[in-house]
């Protein structure tokens, strides 16, 4: 099992935890941001292909900030795969 740290930029949340096992995510916690909304990104990519969860959640803007919690998300388990 694989684990990720990431301190995010531009969201309101602060950092992404990230466990991830083979090509799978087991967990995701997020510090800050908007908790039930965080709190549902992170049920719902636990199960799915780290491939999957980046091309989903790539690109989503909140607030014209040019990028978001789910995006952050994305960047992190990008980062994870280029390293792997």
């Amino acid at each position: 099992m694989k684990r990720i740290s990431y301190k995010t930029r531009g969201t309101c949340s602060t950092q992404i935890d990230i466990e991830v096992e083979g090509d799978i995510v087991k967990k995701v916690i997020f510090t800050g941001g908007c908790h039930g909304n965080t709190q549902g990104v992170a049920k719902l990519v636990e199960g799915m292909k780290v491939e999957d969860v980046i091309e989903k959640l790539e690109g989503i803007n909140c607030r014209g900030r040019g990028t978001s919690c789910p995006d952050q998300l994305s960047k992190a388990l990008k980062m994870f795969v280029s390293k792997s």
